[in-house]
This record gives C-alpha cells, structure tokens and sequence, in this order.
C-alpha cells in the first residue's frame, strides 16, 4: 500500500505541473456545447484496485494509477472535438504456495480522439435540454508486448491494447438553475492485435448534480458548489486469444459513484468514488475494489 501512495504523490506531483466551465458528470461525458473558439484543458487522476474473489490457488491484486490529459476545443455552437492522453503505473501482486512475484509497467497509453455533436436542444426559463452524438477512434500508441523475467506481460498490465478501436456514445443532458441530469449509453469495440482481443464494452451511465452552495462574488460571477451521485454499469464481452474466449474474463459490473464539484468562472475541481455494489463476473476475473478520480477542468 506504502508503494501504491508514494506512486501516486509522485505522479500527482507530475499531473500538477501540467500546463491546465457548467457543472458536468466526472466519470462520462456531457451533451452540454464547447462554444465556439473555447478550449478546454481537463486533468484526471485516477487510482483504482481489483483483487480476486479467493476462489483461486492463486491470489492477485492489480493496483493502476492513471494521469489523464484532455483536450476539447469547440469547432462551433455544436460541434467540439476532444484528444485523450493517458499515462499509466500499474502493479500485479501474485501470491500462492510457490511464493509471491511482483510485476509492474508504466507508460503513456494509447491516444484517443473523439468529436462530439450536438443533435437537438429545447431551452426554457432557466433549464436547457439537450442531446449530443460522440464517436472516436483510439489509436495504438501505447506498448502492448511488454515482457519481464516471468514473461510477457498480461493484458491488464500492458499500457495499450495494439489495436485500432472505435467508440460511440449517445448523451443526454437537462440542466435546471439548481440541478443537472446527464445520461450516456456508449460502445466500445475492440479489434484484435498479436492474437488478443479484449472484449468489447457497453456501458449506460447517469449523473445527478444538485447546488448545494453559492458562493457571491463581489462584482463579479459568482461559483457553486455541487453534490453529484452517478451510476455507471458496464457490461464486457470475455477476451480472445488466438480466436477462442478467455472464461476468466468478462461480466457485468455495477458501480454507485458519490462525488463533489466546485465550479468557479473558468474552472472546476472535483473528485469521485466509483463504489462497486454489484459485479458478476466470469470465472476468476478479478474483481474491483474501489475506482478514485479526482481531477479539474480549465477554459481558454
């Protein structure tokens, strides 16, 4: 645990020193417009843990600590586009009756770019409705033949998958002077690379913020604080290897997500836990413990 934290100071340290906006859902994204010539810089850091359930001869615990940096910039009132660079530090602990072994891999992942388009709005006194597209492709930049003395590296250790994927996403977001409900229905597919193919993704996620503070500003705008709660579900096809599925891999997981949200003018911070309460999985595929996201937002 001591090696997990000083890794995460560090690249919290790291995440800091990058050169760095409506309240927003922390764990997807937003139908809510880029204006035209705006540039956001968003920043997350994102520390999680999964472990076996104890049914194997074999105990795992997979520590990641990842630094993402986002990029959007609003090409006009409805169409924005976004790049994602992530960076990863990610430890397996396996222990049994042989003994115990460590493995460990850093690295920038691979790079995502997505635009997003808003497809309808409907504006009232003091709400907004809106419905946004998003579609992307992720490039493989990161690393995903690492080897050490044991061998090559699993899947859940490389930085990058190798493979060129692609994603889409329908979001929906209604915003009131003291609310906002923002929902996401995404899938990701996953192609093949070196004769592994990660299973492809569904996932359906929703957000609910609630002002909870105004903070007066004299002579000026004023900033908000927000409660937000977010419930993400994710179900995941098995893994392939050389054509044939990975029994361990794969299932429906369930996570409740209470966070916080301070947004100012030009700038938000906020953080989030992502509580797992139901996950079925297949086989032995480890499951999560905990998922932290702290992060903030800046507009140019």
């Amino acid at each position: 645990m001591m090696t997990l934290m000083r890794r995460a100071a560090f690249i919290a340290l790291l995440f800091l020193l990058v050169v760095p906006v409506n309240a927003a859902p922390i764990t997807f994204n937003t139908a809510l417009p880029v204006s035209e010539g705006q540039l956001i810089y968003r920043g997350l850091l994102s520390i999680s843990r999964s472990s076996d359930d104890g049914s194997s001869a074999v105990d795992q615990e997979l520590d990641t600590i990842t630094v993402s940096s986002v990029l959007g910039y609003g090409i006009n009132n409805k169409l924005a586009v976004f790049g994602v660079l992530p960076y990863s530090d990610r430890e397996l602990e396996e222990s049994g009756v042989a003994g115990s072994v460590t493995r460990d891999n850093q690295g920038f992942g691979d790079i995502s770019g997505f635009a997003r388009y808003q497809l309808w709005q409907q504006d009232g006194l003091g709400s907004t409705l809106r419905l946004a597209g998003v579609g992307g492709l992720t490039a493989p930049t990161g690393n995903d033949d690492r080897s050490d003395s044991v061998g090559r590296l699993p899947p859940s250790l490389q930085t990058g998958s190798g493979a060129w994927d692609w994603f889409a996403a329908i979001v929906a977001t209604h915003q009131t002077l003291t609310n906002e409900f923002n929902g996401q229905i995404s899938y990701r597919d996953n192609r093949e690379s070196g004769g592994i193919e990660l299973g492809d993704t569904l996932s359906v996620d929703v957000s609910w913020q609630h002002r909870l503070w105004r903070q007066d500003i004299a002579r000026g705008v004023p900033a908000f604080f927000y409660s937000v709660l977010e419930l993400n579900v994710l179900h995941q096809d098995k893994n392939r290897l050389n054509g044939r599925s990975n029994r361990n891999t794969g299932g429906d997981r369930v996570w409740l997500s209470p966070g916080m949200q301070y947004v100012a003018r030009r700038w938000i911070l906020e953080a989030v836990i992502q509580i797992p309460v139901i996950q079925s999985l297949n086989g032995n595929a480890l499951e999560n413990d905990f998922v932290f996201t702290t992060g903030f937002r800046r507009s140019f």
